[in-house]
């Protein structure tokens, strides 16, 4: 039976970098929300408002759904990574993917988060690295797993908690 994962957490914590070593590791698909938020024009924040809407994340599910449906019905597993600073976007994947699944918290600090964020190809930059984990730190889903060890360790922590193949 297949199922999928969702890795949440603040900017520059591993989110990705994570998420693409696990479905390498289960040949599993890899499926960046936030890309898809990109992609469609569905990134952007009203000057108005804190964050991109909980209803834009929603419509990039909606937009990854009818494939990834696919995938679970063939038995490949997905993964899932995004900010995930709404609940409701969460939610809506749970309830619209009737499969077994397992939701991750990425945790660290946001000095790290910072930090990380400075090193890669392009930077989001700190004033947009302390917002995201401010908003990302609102609440706990799922399993909660510290980041601030070697990500290998942190995708073998994650493979822990999920089905042997």
């Amino acid at each position: 039976m297949s199922y999928f994962v969702i890795i949440r957490g603040p900017l520059g914590c591993g989110k990705s970098t994570i998420a693409e070593s696990l479905a390498k590791i289960l040949d599993a698909e890899y499926v960046s929300i936030d890309k898809v938020l990109k992609e469609n024009g569905l990134d952007k924040v009203s000057p108005d408002a804190e964050c991109i809407p909980a209803a834009n994340f929603i419509r990039a599910n909606e937009l990854v759904l009818p494939t990834i449906k696919k995938h679970l019905q063939h038995g490949k597993n997905v993964i899932f990574d995004a900010c995930f600073y709404h609940k409701e976007p969460i939610d809506h994947l749970i309830q619209n993917l009737p499969y077994d699944h397992y939701v991750f918290t990425l945790k660290a600090p946001v000095e790290v988060c910072i930090e990380r964020d400075r090193k890669r190809g392009k930077t989001h930059g700190e004033d947009a690295a302390r917002a995201v984990h401010s908003l990302v730190s609102r609440f706990d889903y799922g399993t909660i797993i510290d980041v601030t060890k070697p990500l290998d360790n942190v995708v073998q922590e994650i493979l822990s908690y999920l089905p042997k193949t």
